[in-house]
């Protein structure tokens, strides 16, 4: 079996080094794996720094180049190249955690051999060791993404690892313009057909950081408005029973949110459900007056 880790990176030279050493006290797994690159356009050290991991040929790094185009668009152009049997993204920010290649050769035959799975969920730690979010209800919790954090609210950042064959078949869309669209856009459709299987062991280490996308959110929001709205409306789309009302409620704000930021016509007339169009036209007004106070001229 062989696992590939996908590293989409922007200006982060600084950062790659630690997740380059994490790689190779990695090796130690006796499992196959590639370390895959997509610089998007760096203008820093990072040619010169991944050249230098090529050349020492102590782990299998692939480094390739895009012009600046985001990290979605990345990531698509990566999963060109990938050849592991099994795969996942390790952002530049973030690192391996000692022993999570074997973690994850340990369980890759639940995902390789079930045609009904497309990948293991495993859980993340920040710096100081706490789990990110939730821990699942237990090993080998059988659901999928979306159910995950709208129906049983496993929130926090989890790792995916997937079934590379049918992670291949999956591109994220990002709309006209923009450069970024959250990953569970494109983990939702998946969701349609697939289920995950959920492990309660931690197989990367990061924090959040001041010049990341979740930190930057709201720069996020304003430059990737049409996105986030096709999201929040194909969520509308999806059957939401078992959705407790209160992430309804976080779905119509921000699919409000976002048909402001995009300027959105037709919002109203394009809700799937008559509840959920009855709510969100009580809640438009309120929420238009929210997003032009938050934004500004933006809005």
């Amino acid at each position: 079996m062989k696992v590939s880790i996908l590293t989409p990176t922007y200006n982060r030279a600084e950062l790659l080094e630690k997740l380059y050493t994490s790689l190779v006290i990695n090796r130690n797994s006796n499992v196959e794996f590639e370390w895959l690159v997509m610089d998007d356009g760096s203008t820093d050290k990072t040619q010169a720094l991944l050249e230098n991991y090529v050349s020492q040929g102590i782990i299998d790094v692939k480094y390739y180049q895009q012009e600046n185009q985001g990290k979605m668009k990345a990531i698509n152009n990566l999963m060109e190249h990938v050849s592991g049997d099994v795969c996942f993204i390790c952002d530049s920010d973030d690192y391996l955690a000692t022993g999570a290649i074997d973690i994850i050769a340990q369980h890759s035959k639940r995902l390789l051999d079930d045609e009904t799975v497309y990948a293991l969920a495993f859980l993340k730690k920040t710096l100081g060791g706490k789990v990110s979010g939730k821990k699942f209800p237990e090993n080998f919790h059988r659901s999928d993404i979306f159910s995950l954090y709208f129906r049983e609210e496993i929130g926090g950042e989890k790792i995916f690892v997937f079934d590379t064959k049918i992670r291949k078949q999956y591109k994220h869309i990002v709309e006209d313009g923009e450069y970024f669209v959250t990953e569970a856009r494109m983990y939702h459709k998946i969701d349609l057909d697939y289920d995950v299987i959920c492990i309660n062991e931690a197989i990367e280490v990061g924090d959040y950081r001041q010049d990341g996308y979740s930190h930057n959110i709201t720069k996020v929001f304003l430059d990737n408005p049409k996105g986030y709205y096709m999201y929040f409306k194909e969520i509308l789309d999806m059957d939401l029973a078992g959705v407790t009302f209160k992430k309804k409620l976080y779905i119509y704000k921000h699919y409000i949110l976002f048909s402001v930021l995009s300027k959105r016509k037709g919002a109203i007339r394009n809700v799937t459900g008559v509840i959920n169009k009855i709510i969100i036209t009580f809640l438009w007004i309120p929420g238009k007056i929210a997003t032009k106070k938050r934004f500004g001229k933006s809005a």
